[in-house]
């Protein structure tokens, strides 16, 4: 196998990995959305609604456009802000034990953002049109 091929495979893996993960966790929060509960930490000072209706975009909404890779590059950023809030505001006084598990989402999908999602995306099918 090429060095192409490997490096498409490997963002396929890290993409799907990565959004199917996060979407773990973005679709219980989301479920409370639609149940109209919008008590929720209102770490940035924007109100409560606010913060959760961006949360739930970038942990589940974002999440479904990379996983299938439509507008990767651009999907991305929400789910890195909202794991950059979670990691240097949310968890910024806790040890690197209780922010490592954001951080790794914010690292992975920064590095998905900068990368795109390669071949094996809707991205990379309409690149070939």
């Amino acid at each position: 196998m090429n060095n192409k091929l490997l490096s498409n495979i490997g963002l396929l893996i890290l993409r799907v990995a990565m959004a199917a993960s996060l979407m773990t966790h973005g679709y219980p929060k989301f479920l409370k959305l639609v149940a109209g509960n919008m008590s929720f930490p209102d770490p940035l000072g924007i109100g409560e609604p606010a913060s959760l209706i961006l949360t739930v975009f970038g942990e589940f909404i974002a999440p479904i456009f990379i996983l299938v890779g439509f507008k990767t590059r651009f999907a991305a950023i929400p789910p890195a802000i909202a794991m950059g809030v979670a990691v240097f505001i949310m968890h910024g006084a806790d040890p690197f034990s209780k922010q490592e598990h954001a951080f790794l989402y914010f690292a992975a999908f920064i590095a998905i953002a900068l990368l795109g999602a390669g071949k094996f995306s809707l991205d990379g099918i309409l690149r070939r049109r």
